[in-house]
């Protein structure tokens, strides 16, 4: 069945910006097959002849829907502790809880924390899951079962620690892979589920979890596994002073130094947090076209700092945004970033630091290059995939903001009347259709209770 939208204002997000302040989009299965103003010329077009849903947008805000570049979806089970924690002194009390998890619990936090992003707009995630605990069952099957059931485009990524305590890392020795079984895991996991097709739901990254859990040898071994197997790489990066003076301290250099020294800087590289850049780290990302995922709520909630996001964007970096685990970003709400990353670019260089169209952009189309996929997403263009999320700006919160973009952007975050993931409604009336909202909230709580009472 076909799906049109009319009575929209459509903010495309494609190159020339382009909006339409009463249009239409069109939906052929799970393409956009038309965009512009006015009504659909159903007449003119027998796709849209017979058969097809009108969806009225009179009152509504049409954006792409929105890409998340940055998750840790197991955590969604773990929200609300060290809550007051500097980033090393929050993962040394969360590992022990987290090395208990399996795929049981990361199934109902995936599921919990899926179902939240595709309330906030969110039709394309990543996650990042590198605790791997001995025994603890297929706990990436778990995670890509739960997308399926949601029906989220999904970008997992394998992650993977081999540096625990005793030798030197912050995680503890009972939640770390050796060398050989992190690369053997993470091979098996992209040879299972990567779909690198143009109209894919699934695909995989490589994720080693960050300078100071991982060994040099992994680091570079799991480059060469990724480019062999054509994947992305991914791995935190520059978070916290912190991890600037280990850095320092371990390797003689900085983190974005350490990094492209193990072959870690190109077009398939993208880097979450990149909180302490200087001018020349900023530089190398742009001119090795490696992309970063913007985490802004999650650098506040820790304490992290702010990242230079309007000079990374004015550099041309590839930028996209991202919640970030659920245990350092309780909201997780992608469209939360968006009014975060406005909202603290300004912070530090002032009213023009970012413009809310240019954040906007880095949800959508931005997330869409960091990831590879601007070409089959991200903009409301013809050809692309139907991923879609549509606004509701006429109530009480935002009917008298001038600007539907600055409502969605600065205001409070609106209703989603509905979110269309690859032609499939998952969110109807701001409420996900594909599972149990409150089913899968009793299941979270109940997860949540267990995993804290194993941890003791």
């Amino acid at each position: 069945m076909s799906i049109v939208v009319e009575g929209a204002y459509i903010a495309t997000m494609d190159a020339a910006g382009t909006e339409y302040p009463n249009g239409h989009v069109v939906l052929d299965g799970n393409r956009i097959v038309a965009v512009g103003a006015g009504q659909a010329p159903r007449s003119e077009d027998a796709r849209i002849s017979g058969g097809h849903e009108v969806v009225d947008g009179r009152g509504c805000l049409l954006t792409p829907g929105l890409v998340n570049t940055h998750h840790h979806l197991y955590q969604w089970i773990t929200r609300g502790l060290a809550a007051d924690s500097t980033l090393f002194e929050w993962l040394t009390t969360l590992y022990p809880v987290w090395a208990g998890i399996d795929e049981d619990s990361v199934r109902v936090a995936a599921t919990g924390g899926l179902a939240w992003l595709a309330r906030t707009g969110c039709t394309l995630t990543t996650d990042h899951h590198y605790v791997v605990p001995r025994g603890g069952g297929d706990v990436f099957a778990a995670e890509i079962d739960a997308a399926r059931a949601v029906g989220l485009r999904f970008h997992p990524t394998r992650g993977s620690m081999d540096l625990g305590h005793s030798r030197g890392g912050l995680p503890p020795d009972s939640v770390v892979e050796t060398l050989d079984d992190a690369l053997r895991g993470t091979a098996d996991v992209v040879d299972r589920w990567h779909d690198p097709s143009p109209d894919s739901m699934l695909r995989i990254g490589v994720a080693p979890c960050s300078p100071f859990s991982v060994t040099t040898d992994l680091l570079r071994e799991a480059a060469s596994l990724a480019r062999a197997k054509d994947v992305r790489l991914h791995t935190h990066l520059a978070e916290t002073l912190d991890e600037e003076q280990y850095c320092l301290d371990r390797f003689g250099c900085t983190p974005i130094e350490y990094m492209e020294s193990v072959g870690w800087t190109g077009p398939d590289v993208w880097f979450a947090h990149a909180v302490h850049l200087d001018d020349s780290a900023i530089d190398v990302l742009a001119t090795t076209g490696t992309g970063a995922a913007h985490c802004p709520t999650s650098n506040a909630r820790l304490g992290a700092g702010i990242a230079r996001a309007a000079d990374l964007h004015a550099a041309g970096v590839s930028l996209g945004l991202g919640v970030d685990g659920a245990a350092s970003n309780e909201a997780c709400s992608l469209r939360d970033e968006a009014h975060h990353a406005t909202l603290f670019a300004r912070a530090r260089g002032g009213p023009r630091a970012m413009t809310v169209r240019t954040a906007l952009e880095l949800a959508t189309i931005g997330g869409a290059r960091v990831l590879g996929r601007a070409g089959e997403l991200g903009s409301i263009e013809p050809g692309k995939l139907a991923d879609l999320a549509l606004w509701r700006v006429d109530g009480l919160a935002h009917a008298d903001i001038a600007d539907p973009v600055a409502a969605l952007v600065l205001g409070g975050t609106p209703p989603l009347e509905r979110l269309i993931v690859d032609g499939r409604t998952v969110v109807d009336g701001d409420r996900v259709v594909t599972v149990d909202e409150d089913a899968v909230a009793t299941d979270v709580a109940c997860a949540h209770d267990r995993l804290v009472a194993k941890a003791g």
